[in-house]
């Protein structure tokens, strides 16, 4: 039940000073009388001062600050955490930092809304930075008790300056205290500021690829839960709601919650590259493709697929699919290394794409017609998306890169990014025999350039079409 209603309301009646914000006019108002606001500001204990140690990112987030502080000598930056977004009237969606925020801060899912980290320039260059943020209100003041959004009372306890300043190794000061300038860079306005930020988390430190290890790491978990409840699943008739909430219970439990929607496709439904209703039955004999990943409180997240065979076994024809989507992906883990361009791993697995489709006669064309770069493409109905994408504290990573940094860059160690081909044949394709018609399939790792190749680190959950069935008969599906 939400509540948020009557403390606006109660903000209106009792605040006397400027922290509640006053509401509109509502139906739920609940006044209280003077025998509360007489005692609500008293007999509580005190509050210890903690000074927690200082944690494990800190370290890391002081590096990148100092690589953004040397990129702007002489200039303000200010880089938001971003505000509450409602949900529905006084209801809001759980709040997630800025992905600069908290790349830059390391505060991670603890981050406050409304915060600002701030670089002010100092005569040698340098900057002085200070977080930002509205600390927890004194329980004399209104804001305390009457305002849903901030206060204590409605939403536990908040952090102080001095603690988070021990906490993440940054100096503190009250949101009242920022002033914003005309001449700031602000991060998500300047394009400049932006596209440095992006940039500087195309190669992973250490605490990021160890967070990224873990992320891939609850997500198995998270697809071995959905396997063990495959009899549940296929009994409802929105059986791809159960799986979304199988996978978003592990999320949840293990983690902050999915780094994106989950596509629970299953049959047809698998067609569409983006299917998140996830309002249709799991029904045997089908395929469904499942597309999650588990965000961790770092705010890093795995982006996984695996489509697996409800039943347990896969028909010729899936398999046959199946496998050429793996052999695609195979031809992409061969050619990614240091030095390699990126759009080399999305060319390696499209030209088994191509090849395969035309040896199937779905091609109008050869298959080398189809790889022409000028006047070919025709393979590309089968396959739109790209093979790969970067891989991080957002699941889809640098986005804001240059292409010449990003699609026309050079593999280098610490690199995270997918690789993800797939095929799908729509359920009305009147470009492909029957049989293929209605089936999709995806197969996505998460990978990590090594000095000489890559390591998939998600390579313990199964993928060749033997190994799956072997598993899904592991965790009980199938004869």
């Amino acid at each position: 039940m939400s509540t948020t209603g009557e403390s606006d309301t109660i903000a209106t009646e009792t605040s006397t000073d400027a922290a509640p914000k006053p509401s509109t006019s509502t139906n739920r108002r609940q006044p209280f009388g003077a025998g509360f606001l007489d005692s609500i500001s008293s007999g509580w204990a005190e509050r210890p001062d903690l000074a927690p140690p200082q944690r494990e990112q800190a370290s890391f987030a002081a590096a990148r600050r100092e690589a953004v502080s040397n990129a702007f000598p002489g200039r303000r930056l200010v880089v938001p955490a971003g505000s509450l977004k409602e949900r529905s009237n006084d209801t809001d969606y759980p709040f997630r930092a800025h992905s600069a925020f908290a790349h830059l801060t390391g505060w991670a899912s603890d981050s406050e809304p409304d915060s600002v980290l701030v670089f002010d320039p100092l005569e040698d260059g340098g900057h002085d930075v200070t977080l930002y943020f509205r600390e927890r209100a004194d329980r004399t003041t209104s804001e305390f008790y009457a305002d849903a959004s901030i206060g204590e009372f409605w939403i536990g306890p908040r952090p102080a300056l001095s603690g988070v300043a021990g906490d993440l190794g940054v100096a503190t000061a009250h949101i009242d205290d920022f002033e914003e300038t005309s001449d700031d860079l602000v991060v998500g306005e300047d394009d400049e500021i932006t596209r440095f930020v992006s940039e500087l988390r195309l190669v992973k430190d250490a605490y990021e690829i160890a967070q990224l290890r873990l992320a891939v790491d609850v997500t198995a978990r998270g697809f071995d839960d959905i396997i063990r409840e495959l009899p549940r699943i296929i009994a409802h008739p929105r059986g791809e709601r159960i799986v979304e909430g199988v996978f978003h219970q592990r999320a949840r439990s293990d983690g902050n919650s999915t780094g994106y929607d989950t596509i629970a496709a299953s049959g047809p439904h698998a067609c569409y590259l983006h299917w998140t209703r996830n309002d249709g039955a799991v029904v045997e004999g089908d395929l469904i493709l499942i597309d999650a990943g588990v965000e961790v409180d770092s705010l890093y997240t795995a982006d996984i697929t695996r489509t697996i065979p409800v039943s347990g076994r896969f028909t010729d024809v899936q398999r046959r699919v199946y496998e050429t989507v793996r052999e695609a992906a195979d031809a992409a883990f061969a050619v990614a290394k240091p030095g390699v361009k990126f759009r080399a791993v999305h060319e390696a697995a499209m030209q088994v794409i191509a090849r395969r489709v035309a040896g199937w006669g779905l091609l109008p064309v050869t298959a080398e017609e189809a790889l022409d770069a000028e006047r070919g493409g025709q393979h590309r109905r089968y396959m739109v998306h790209g093979t790969s994408h970067h891989l991080g504290i957002d699941v889809h990573d640098c986005a804001q890169a240059r292409r010449e940094m990003y699609y026309d860059g050079e593999l280098q160690p610490g690199m995270v990014f997918t690789i993800e081909p797939g095929l799908y044949f729509q359920i009305d394709d009147l470009t492909v025999p029957e049989e293929f018609r209605g089936i999709g399939v995806r197969i996505e790792d998460d990978v990590l350039v090594t000095a000489d190749g890559v390591e998939n680190l998600s390579g313990g959950i199964p993928r060749t079409a033997d190994e799956v069935e072997e598993w899904m008969l592991r965790l009980g599906i199938g004869a």
